[in-house]
């Protein structure tokens, strides 16, 4: 049996809702798609990131997966309900290169080449492609550790294979892709760098060893790095994980990187919980896109209308409306409902996430986001599932006023 049709086998499984704690590796989603001819052997050192079948975004793709329905409806607090189109930049003078979370179902310890319908791409629908609204997009696929082995060490169903060599797959395949996209693609302009999750794990170690202090930095528009742990001295935005680049203070701040993970303000970070804890000295860095500089803000969010990316937080939110009223879009937006808040308690730092529950407001005050288990909520993840989502549309609108604050600063240096 070859490699494309092993692929195909067993990423067609039944999708499990079953999630193993760890602190570095994430997680996300269920069925598949069969291999393209052209994609590499999954056990090579390294792969070509010229191959198209390496990337799910580059704006040279026939079949990129940027270009998706993004519709939304938006819900105000009055209830009357209008739909948003989403409208792609026709032009755009950034690029944006995104690592996504772990969303991969493959049997073995690491992830093939092979995009999974409901893995690797509904993550970009949910995670990246809104961002066409202001960059090129680049979004490759990596062999990154896979949900399978991270159950495999709590009795789970086994990793199949060995693990791959040391240097093989993982941040190696981030770099290769970073240095293509650099070589080959870029032409000197200014960049966005995006990761959640694994993915955040992947961009922060790019930042510190590629870029943090090296001509390059010099292109950085910002960097996202969301559910992850940047760390930063107490009182200070800049040290620890990076020498040289801080954290974003206020709008059109540039060469910078907004860091944050979310706990609902009714559930904060228990004492195992998986994110925000300060370590050696140093604290974990949170700064809100929809208030950089206070810290306090009402962010413009971006849920997906039924369930989440991987049903991690169960098959539905509550009814967005009272009385109920059919939503056909595939995503919501829902003005002034949710207040967030950076927000420092004992040896946890984290983006505290308020439901502004209003009794004349015929909107949930109940949004669903927790990892939801056999045994219930599992609050030690906060609200990770929903990182992104709430803040969405702030992420946007702080890279469309970076953006403009970069490519002014371009102007004047000529």
């Amino acid at each position: 049996m070859d490699v494309s049709t092993r692929s195909e086998n067993f990423k067609q499984r039944k999708r499990s809702v079953m999630f193993i704690l760890t602190a570095s590796l994430f997680f996300a989603a269920m069925a598949g798609v069969s291999a393209p001819a052209d994609v590499p052997d999954p056990k090579i050192p390294h792969a070509a990131y010229a191959n198209p079948a390496l990337w799910l975004c580059r704006p040279d793709l026939k079949d990129n997966k940027c270009k998706v329905d993004l519709t939304t409806t938006v819900i105000p607090g009055d209830g009357k309900i209008s739909i948003e189109k989403f409208v792609a930049a026709k032009d755009p003078k950034i690029d944006c290169f995104f690592v996504y979370p772990t969303v991969s179902l493959d049997p073995g310890f690491q992830s093939d080449f092979v995009p999974g319908a409901h893995e690797e791409i509904d993550d970009i629908r949910d995670q990246f492609a809104r961002f066409g609204a202001v960059c090129r997009q680049f979004a490759p696929m990596y062999r990154q550790a896979t949900l399978t082995a991270l159950r495999s060490s709590a009795g789970g169903r086994q990793a199949v294979g060995e693990r791959l060599p040391a240097g093989v797959g993982g941040y190696n395949d981030v770099l290769d892709a970073w240095n293509y996209y650099l070589s080959h693609e870029n032409k000197g302009r200014g960049i966005v760098l995006i990761g959640h999750s694994q993915g955040a794990a992947m961009v922060t170690r790019l930042l510190a060893n590629e870029i943090d202090g090296k001509p390059v930095q010099r292109q950085l528009v910002s960097a996202l790095v969301i559910g992850g742990q940047v760390l930063v001295p107490e009182g200070a935005d800049v040290g620890g994980s990076f020498k040289a680049i801080p954290l974003c203070r206020r709008d059109g701040q540039t060469g910078c990187v907004i860091a944050y993970s979310t706990y609902r303000d009714t559930n904060p970070p228990p004492p195992d919980a998986l994110f925000g804890r300060s370590r050696n000295g140093l604290q974990v860095a949170c700064t809100n896109p929809a208030n950089l500089s206070s810290g306090t803000g009402e962010p413009k969010s971006y849920f997906m209308t039924k369930g989440f990316l991987n049903d991690a937080g169960g098959p539905n939110q509550p009814d967005w409306l009272t009385p109920h009223k059919d939503i056909t879009t595939p995503f919501v937006t829902t003005p002034g409902l949710v207040t967030t808040t950076c927000t420092h308690q004992g040896e946890f730092t984290y983006l505290s996430f308020k439901v502004n529950a209003v009794p004349s407001d015929p909107r949930t005050d109940t949004l669903a986001g927790e990892v939801i288990r056999a045994t219930g909520p599992d609050l030690r993840w906060g609200l990770h599932i929903l990182d992104v989502d709430h803040s969405m549309g702030s992420l946007i609108d702080v890279v469309t006023k970076q953006e403009n604050a970069y490519l002014a600063s371009k102007r004047k240096s000529k």
